[in-house]
Parts: C-alpha cells; sequence; structure tokens
C-alpha cells in the first residue's frame, strides 16, 4: 500500500527556507518524494490579480497567508522585483536530487502560469512549458521526467506538451487512481498520477483537526493507493510538526511513503483506465482545476 508525496515548491522563500527541513524530516522517516520546482523568478505578488476569482480571498482569510510566505514574497512582482528561483537556487535544487530524491517541473513562472493558462493559447503555453525545461536541463544537465502544474490549473494544450515533450508521468490533476488522460476524444499517451487527497491548505480554517481529518480520509485506500501534495512554504515550515504528524500516521496505517516514479513503477502502466478531464472547482482552493471525469469507453 503505497502513498506517493509530492511536494510542490512555489516560492523564492520556500526554496530556501522549506527544502532543508523537509529533506531531513522525510530522511527520518525513511520516506520518499519528488519535489516539484518552480523554476522561474518568484512573482507571487501577481497573485493578487486572483482576488476576484470565486474562493481566492476565503482562502487567503484561512489559511494565513502572510503568516506562511512573509510580507516580502507577497511584494515580489510589485513593489519589489522577483527573484529568479532557479538562477539562485540551482545547487540546492541539486542537493535534493543528490540526496536521493525525485525532481522534476512544477512551472517556470508559478502566479504567471496559474493567472493564465486556463485562457492561453498553445504558443504561450508551449512557451512557458519549454523555458521550465531548458532550465531544469540548465540545472540538472538531464531532462525532468515528470511534470506537476502549479495550481492543478492546465488546459487542453498543456496536456498534449506533457505527451510531446517527453515527459514519463504528469501529476497535474485531482483524482482517485492513475489514468490514462482523453480529452475530447483525444488519448494523452502521458499518464496522470493526480492529487487523491485534500492538501492542508485546504482544510485550515473549515477543519478543527486537520491532519486527523486526513489520517481519517487515508485508512480505507483503493487498490493504488494515494498521492498527497504538501507545499514547501506550509508543510515546510510553520506547519513541519502537522506534516510530521501525518507522516507518523500514515506509516501507522501500513503505508509505504514513495516518491511519483516510485509510485508509477509499481503500476502496471498498460492496463491503466482511460478517464476523460474535466474542469472544475473543489472546496478551499480558488480557480477551476484539472480533473478526473468518468471513464472513457469509447474505441
Amino acid at each position: 500500500m503505497k502513498l506517493a508525496l509530492k511536494i510542490d515548491v512555489d516560492t523564492y522563500r520556500g526554496t530556501k527556507e522549506g527544502i532543508l527541513p523537509l529533506m531531513s524530516l522525510l530522511h527520518r522517516n525513511r520516506a520518499g518524494a519528488t519535489f516539484l520546482f518552480s523554476l522561474g523568478k518568484d512573482h507571487t505578488g501577481w497573485a493578487l490579480k486572483r482576488a476576484f476569482k470565486p474562493g481566492f480571498m476565503k482562502k487567503v482569510s484561512r489559511t494565513s497567508v502572510l503568516q506562511h510566505y512573509g510580507l516580502k514574497t507577497l511584494l515580489y512582482g510589485t513593489l519589489l522585483p522577483g527573484p529568479d528561483i532557479g538562477r539562485r537556487c540551482g545547487k540546492l535544487m541539486r542537493e535534493v536530487r543528490e540526496a536521493g530524491f525525485e525532481v522534476g517541473i512544477h512551472t517556470f513562472d508559478h502566479v504567471k502560469w496559474q493567472n493564465n493558462v486556463a485562457n492561453a493559447d498553445e504558443a504561450w503555453t508551449e512557451r512557458e512549458m519549454r523555458a521550465a525545461q531548458d532550465r531544469f536541463l540548465e540545472i540538472f544537465d538531464e531532462p525532468a521526467h515528470v511534470h506537476g502544474a502549479a495550481g492543478w490549473q492546465m488546459n487542453a494544450h498543456a496536456f498534449r506538451l506533457t505527451q510531446k515533450l517527453g515527459f514519463d508521468y504528469a501529476s497535474d490533476a485531482r483524482g482517485f487512481c492513475p489514468f490514462i488522460p482523453v480529452q475530447n476524444a483525444e488519448i494523452i499517451a502521458c499518464p496522470q498520477l493526480p492529487t487523491t487527497l485534500p492538501t492542508l491548505d485546504e482544510l485550515l480554517g473549515m477543519e478543527e483537526d486537520a491532519a486527523g481529518h486526513l489520517l481519517k480520509m487515508s485508512e480505507n485506500p483503493g487498490p493504488t493507493g494515494h498521492v498527497y501534495t504538501l507545499h514547501a512554504e506550509l508543510e515546510g515550515m510553520k506547519l513541519i510538526d502537522t506534516f510530521e504528524k501525518l507522516l507518523q500516521g500514515w506509516k501507522s496505517m501500513g503505508y509505504e511513503l514513495v516518491s511519483l516514479k516510485h509510485y508509477y513503477e509499481s503500476l502496471a502502466p498498460g492496463t491503466l483506465p482511460r478517464h476523460e478531464l474535466v474542469y472544475d472547482e473543489i472546496p478551499g482552493r480558488a480557480g477551476k482545476l484539472a480533473m478526473q471525469g468518468k471513464e472513457f469507453l469509447g474505441y
């Protein structure tokens, strides 16, 4: 019974301050994980453009964004220039790989992607994804094998590009089991390993005991286990004790805590079901997310 840990690293601060504590905690608990990096400039301040999207301000008030991200981070791209995360933190990113963890692509510019990808055309989408791919190659001297979109925000072009750009698998969607994505009857030959559990920031302020709620939801997994997404800015910093409680709880249930690579290799890829891609809202998160829809029974 496997539970894959997917770590989204959204910001410069999260990269600098959240990664090392997470690696230490994971090593102490003998847990594998996949770190997905934001590789371009940190423009977190641009997130204010999403202030009028349904659910955004509710999330801000529930999750104490200022406390977790810090004032300086919230000014990047507005009153302060956005630091180039990949340029400044490449050595630290390589240390993650050298410590035995899988590394992959989250995005090039996190907020630019979230603000624009839903309505972006093919040229814009490919430009952003290739920029991330090129920077990853520059840092690691090898291509990335896994992609996990910022905020689970995708479009039809982005899903096609996961295949075109040669990713072995991706974790861009929310869902309930690994699947081969289908959009408008078009099969995308890049398996999706969707996030199957809520994230802590979706539960904070909505559940009195967010960790206990997550553990309760983990008690009766399907045959393919679970994928849990955490954030370096949260579980790697203020919420690290909560994350340790989760790790210990999952281990006591008998879960093997693994990377997305290990999780994928435990599957039989040729037998994965095909499911349609849909876009919808979920409680506790702003905007419409890429989600696993009904099984595709065509052909």
